[in-house]
């Protein structure tokens, strides 16, 4: 009777824990920019206890879908998860290149317009870095596929910047997380987007534009890939290493655009043991 009791407190006190541990995380969603007449949110998640500390890493996402598709809700439980680790984490909004009925492209919408709401968001983050509470230089960001292109975007692409963004602010972040990432935007499907702008399809390829020195990349894909090449991510790893930018990689034999097909937990973008992969860099370069 007493193990019993015993072993049914555990349990409780456990189930408890695992609520807390839930609860503890606050979301909330703030406009980060107008443009035009329209109005891009943040979502933000943070504990009460990370907001006693001005010292906290951000972590910034950009969620995938080709410049069309996708919603910011795709990395809500991986920012859950960094938030209860002590990050602030975000997952921005950026304007997609699709019209009102659900069609494509937008004619005034393209991967140059996505790319700017990426730029403006890390000038965001630092510009308000007092209020939100993180060390504007602990500013990581994060994408998978077309959000990975923004996410390396922010590095790279000098030229490309919203005309209202205050450019005294640097919008490279100090580290990158990339999963299934877009590297070169060399493709049919960009140059369709672009359309008569298809001109500015350089402006906006990592590959293009990869210089030194870079912030630190973590990177994840799968060999089988048939959205982002394989053969293009190989070209760009082998120009970060000439140039001697850090690039570290982690290949998965027989996966393909989605690293984790099953898990809906992360929108099938990875998986558990992928995140704690992510924790060593994170660790490994101060965060």
């Amino acid at each position: 009777m007493r193990k019993s009791v015993l072993i049914l407190a555990l349990i409780i006190v456990q189930t408890t824990f695992s609520f807390a541990q839930d609860t503890l995380v606050i979301n909330k969603k703030v406009v980060y920019k107008n443009v035009g007449n329209r109005e891009l949110s943040v979502d933000i998640f943070y504990t009460e206890s990370s907001q006693q500390n001005r010292n906290n890493t951000a972590i910034a996402f950009f969620h995938g879908g080709g410049w069309v598709f996708g919603d910011p809700s795709e990395f809500y439980e991986a920012c859950r998860r960094f938030a209860r680790k002590g990050f602030v984490t975000f997952s921005f909004q950026y304007r997609l290149s699709r019209n009102a009925d659900g069609t494509y492209p937008h004619p005034d919408i393209t991967p140059v317009e996505s790319t700017k709401d990426a730029r403006s968001a890390i000038r965001w983050l630092r510009e308000n870095a007092g209020t939100l509470k993180i060390n504007p230089a602990k500013i990581v960001a994060g994408g998978q596929s077309a959000g990975g292109q923004l996410a390396l975007a922010t590095a790279l692409t000098d030229s490309v910047n919203e005309i209202s963004d205050n450019m005294k602010i640097c919008p490279v972040p100090n580290a990158m997380l990339l999963y299934s990432s877009n590297v070169n935007t060399m493709e049919a499907w960009v140059d369709m987007l672009l359309g008569e702008r298809r001109n500015e399809i350089w402006s906006v390829s990592p590959y293009h534009n990869l210089k030194k020195p870079m912030p630190p990349v973590i990177a994840f894909r799968g060999d089988e890939d048939d959205q982002v090449l394989p053969y293009t991510v190989e070209m760009f790893k082998a120009k970060m290493n000439k140039l001697g930018n850090y690039y570290e990689e982690y290949v998965y034999p027989g996966m393909k655009h989605y690293l984790a097909p099953d898990n809906k937990k992360y929108a099938t973008y990875f998986d558990e043991v992928i995140l704690e992969k992510t924790d060593i860099f994170l660790k490994k370069f101060g965060f």
